[in-house]
């Protein structure tokens, strides 16, 4: 991160390359937006609702899920926090494959160049289908990953209508086990 003064004001550049695509892309989506500058060590979801008073209902998670068997097929998938989607048969029936696993951290950031707690839709590659949590289409806005852990992005859901790439569906997510996420 950069800091510049211009006409009296300190303002924050940054030099992530991930950081500056999803300043690209969301410029040119044209969708009045905020990026929320936050301490990294507070960039998983529920240490960040509690540190900075976002409410969990209203975050996302953009989680990549990748199939077991070989050739490997992925998908980013956008839910409310408070859920769980539903690998084994929205996303399963979705992709086409017979059996699913989330993505960890190396394979994450291997096919996206970001970190957990920082993953976003509006840095993917391009050939990556991104399936998204119909619920969130009732919300005023939400907040997910801005591409780094130190970066969250405030937007309208209606985002993923213009989103390329990106399907809303009704179904992606269950019900999360009370208690959830610890």
């Amino acid at each position: 991160m950069r800091r510049l003064r211009a006409r009296g004001k300190e303002i924050a550049i940054s030099t992530d390359p991930i950081e500056q695509r999803v300043r690209e892309v969301l410029a040119g989506l044209a969708m009045p937006h905020e990026m929320v500058e936050i301490d990294p060590q507070y960039a998983d979801t529920a240490a960040f609702c509690a540190q900075y008073g976002y409410p969990m209902e209203q975050s996302a998670n953009t989680i990549i899920v990748g199939s077991k068997k070989e050739p490997k097929r992925y998908c980013a998938c956008v839910v409310r926090a408070t859920r769980r989607v539903d690998v084994n048969h929205a996303v399963r029936k979705l992709l086409g494959v017979s059996r699913l696993s989330f993505a960890d951290p190396e394979e994450t950031r291997a096919l996206t160049g970001m970190m957990l707690g920082g993953v976003t839709v509006f840095a993917l590659p391009p050939d990556l289908p991104i399936y998204v949590d119909g619920g969130l289409m009732d919300l005023p806005w939400i907040i997910l990953g801005g591409g780094s852990r130190s970066l969250k992005v405030k937007i309208s859901p209606d985002v993923f209508r213009v989103l390329p790439g990106a399907t809303v569906v009704p179904d992606l997510v269950t019900a999360a086990p009370a208690g959830w996420p610890a």
